[in-house]
């Protein structure tokens, strides 16, 4: 069992951060080491594994507060990023007029095929769907 004295300071940095830090990761260790700080037994915090508060308690001793603030998640770098500045310029001084432009250049250059995303799909059917309604209006005033 790895023991942590906190001074009164720390508590109250703790009871602030786990509301109010913008990560929701972050937040929750400041929770579980807050709890801690009441002396709660280890299997009430939470409901967590013991391995992972023994790792919060560790990011803690290693890096105090600020240890904690590190998710340590580098997440997956984008197939684009290489094409990011050339797309960027391209985009400036062009424009486009709809997304299936852009997405043909995007694709043009980068040689990589992308998807509509689901909400310009939605708009697309919403727009689509104004378009006919006019034209049922037209027809049946005609």
């Amino acid at each position: 069992m790895i023991r942590v004295e906190f001074s009164p300071e720390i508590i109250e940095k703790l009871d602030y951060e786990r509301y109010h830090h913008p990560s929701p990761m972050v937040q929750k260790k400041m929770e579980v080491l807050y709890l801690k700080s009441t002396v709660m037994f280890h299997r009430e915090i939470c409901r967590i594994s013991k391995t992972i508060l023994a790792a919060y308690l560790k990011q803690y001793l290693d890096g105090g507060m600020e240890g904690l603030k590190q998710l340590g998640y580098k997440g997956q770098p984008s197939v684009l990023h290489q094409h990011q500045l050339t797309l960027e310029a391209h985009f400036r001084n062009n424009p486009p007029r709809t997304i299936a432009e852009a997405q043909t250049v995007i694709e043009e250059r980068s040689t990589r095929k992308h998807r509509k995303s689901q909400n310009n799909i939605f708009e697309w059917r919403k727009e689509s769907a104004y378009e006919k309604s006019i034209e049922r209006k037209e027809c049946l005033s005609e």
